[in-house]
């Protein structure tokens, strides 16, 4: 049975890093670096207005010459965030990072927020299961497996 996004927030917490969507896209970067993540979601209460990523900023500020303290973060974050559910297993995730082009992706359900989920996340889980699957293999050719 493949792993589920439920699965990998109960091992990794359900922290998420956020701001309002008047903060400015400065102090957005300097709790980006300090907490050493690579987006931000968005909220208002429990509500998720978009998400605030490296890309928006060296895109819609960087190369076009804003100042990032005089910006405010609703006025450059992605707004169509795209969510999942924590029943989807990480090969379904994986398939919707790479068709939508998103490394960071809110867990959702019945709209609470359960965690965020990053391709790293996933590919982490990915490898470990794959390392596992390839050391009971080796076991069971060299003949310490389990009889």
């Amino acid at each position: 049975m493949e792993t589920t996004l439920g699965e990998i927030l109960i091992t990794k917490g359900d922290s998420v890093y956020h701001v309002s969507p008047e903060a400015n896209v400065l102090e957005a970067a300097q709790m980006m670096k300090r907490e050493k993540v690579g987006a931000l979601l968005i909220l208002q209460g429990e509500k998720i207005l978009g998400i605030l990523t490296e890309r928006d900023m060296l895109h819609r500020v960087v190369a076009e010459g804003i100042d990032p303290a005089a910006t405010k973060v609703h006025e450059v974050m992605t707004k169509d965030v795209v969510v999942l559910k924590p029943s989807l297993t990480v090969r379904e995730a994986m398939r919707i990072v790479s068709d939508k082009r998103t490394r960071h992706l809110p867990v959702v359900k019945d709209g609470h927020l359960l965690g965020m989920i990053s391709s790293g996340d996933l590919t982490h889980r990915v490898i470990a299961e794959e390392e596992g699957v390839i050391h009971a293999l080796y076991d069971y050719i060299y003949g310490s497996y389990p009889a």
